[in-house]
């Protein structure tokens, strides 16, 4: 695992940048989920990487329990690089980049779909209290009313 990078940063968001922020391990993470990757060669051809750095990346998400590390079947020497269900839960995150994206840089090739109907998947936020579906603008960050807990 890395170390430490946000120094004094006590948010969440900074301590899933120090985990998935570098941009290797955001798209290996995104091939993982997206495209069902999960042999080094797979990752390799699609991103383009370095073995080192692509083996670095991928023993981070292990450490992290992003991913599971489990020997094939048919090469002993060889592993799959299985999301765990920490590592699912990052297909949210994917999405709402995505969506960013694709309304401030253009269009990029990729929808997400949902695939019992087939209707695009949307990104918004939604209130757990009142039902509403506030704009961004209409949404703050406040202090915990207690201790977060630390993993």
């Amino acid at each position: 695992m890395l170390g430490r990078l946000y120094e004094g940063q006590e948010c969440a968001a900074a301590r899933t940048l120090e985990v998935v922020g570098e941009r290797w391990s955001l798209l290996i993470l995104r091939d993982a989920l997206f495209r069902g990757y999960t042999h080094f060669s797979d990752f390799q051809k699609s991103l383009g990487i370095a073995a080192n750095i692509l083996a670095r990346r991928l023993e981070v998400s292990v450490a992290a329990g992003i991913m599971k590390a489990v020997p094939t079947s048919s090469h002993p020497n060889h592993w799959e690089y299985v999301l765990t269900e920490k590592g699912q839960d990052f297909k949210p995150v994917v999405v709402a980049l995505t969506a960013w994206g694709d309304k401030w840089l253009g269009l990029g090739p990729a929808e997400y779909v949902h695939e019992t109907c087939g209707g695009i998947i949307g990104q918004h936020f939604h209130c757990a209290q009142c039902g509403a579906d506030p704009p961004p603008a209409e949404v703050r960050a406040q202090r915990r009313q207690f201790s977060p807990r630390r993993p």
